[in-house]
């Protein structure tokens, strides 16, 4: 994994340098993650420019892009995959935790200590993220956002292909582990991959803490709601354990990838 220093998008990653089994690594250049491209400007970004980004797979609600359009490169596709469609309608709009994206909803969440409190604090927080997370697994429509991710990425012709969501931690982490596990990353690599966005996050949101908890928010309920933590992750792989029985089978029956896809992502992706 490379941290690239972008200007203009936040929380830019190439997924390039990864070990893998065998000593071997994954290739640079052709798997990024990142958060929303709202701010992407390429003519003054010359690092997203050298990148030369082919297609864009945005895994965002329908409120999401309407509120922040991605800008595209030039010449790139932009594919639309909203990971959490189903989870939205089932849960419906009204709550704090109940159909809303904590990371599309961070200014509403953190703007009132007392209501986030109320609706966040005592493990709530951590329990709706381990639903979402498990929805990621299950859910038809985060199953055909994971679908089109690794069918764009075992095409060559996809050119180098950079999927994102809102911070790029939680829609996007899940679709950067189910790539590195099948390309052979070992559990305690696919944890440091998944953690490894925090730092970015939380800058990128530190004057949202900082108000917070200025406010008299407990900081801890805060970075529970902007960051990852290692129960997010592992409610999805209990997912996977629970429906499938590893993470091929997922991708195989959960997914409708077909193995010879997965053999071809990996040959495109290995180095």
């Amino acid at each position: 994994m490379t941290v690239t220093t972008a200007t203009t998008v936040a929380n830019l990653r190439d997924l390039g340098g990864t070990p893998l089994s065998g000593g071997r690594t994954v290739r640079p250049g052709l798997v990024l993650r990142s958060g929303q491209l709202d701010r992407l400007d390429v003519d003054a970004d010359p690092v997203v420019a050298a990148l030369g980004i082919r297609t864009v797979l945005d895994f965002r609600t329908d409120t999401e892009r309407g509120e922040h359009p991605d800008r595209v490169p030039a010449g790139a596709r932009l594919l639309i995959a909203d990971a959490l469609a189903d989870k939205m309608n089932a849960d419906g709009p009204d709550g704090a935790g109940a159909g809303k994206i904590p990371a599309a909803q961070l200014k509403d969440l953190l703007s009132d200590p007392a209501v986030a409190e109320e609706h966040l604090g005592g493990g709530k927080v951590q329990a709706l993220f381990a639903g979402i997370y498990r929805s990621l697994v299950s859910s038809g429509s985060a199953q055909a956002a994971y679908r089109l991710l690794l069918t764009e990425l075992a095409d060559p012709q996809a050119g180098p292909l950079l999927f994102h969501c809102t911070a790029g931690k939680d829609r996007t982490g899940w679709g950067a582990t189910i790539v590195l596990s099948l390309l052979g990353a070992d559990d305690e690599t696919l944890m440091s991959e998944y953690l490894s966005v925090n730092p970015a996050v939380r800058i990128a949101f530190a004057p949202m803490i900082e108000g917070f908890t200025a406010a008299g928010g407990d900081p801890d309920l805060a970075l529970a709601l902007i960051g990852v933590y290692p129960s997010y992750l592992e409610a999805a792989l209990d997912e996977v354990t629970t429906r499938y029985g590893s993470m091929e089978k997922y991708v195989r029956e959960g997914l409708g990838v077909h193995d010879d896809t997965v053999e071809a992502l990996r040959a495109r992706l290995v180095a």
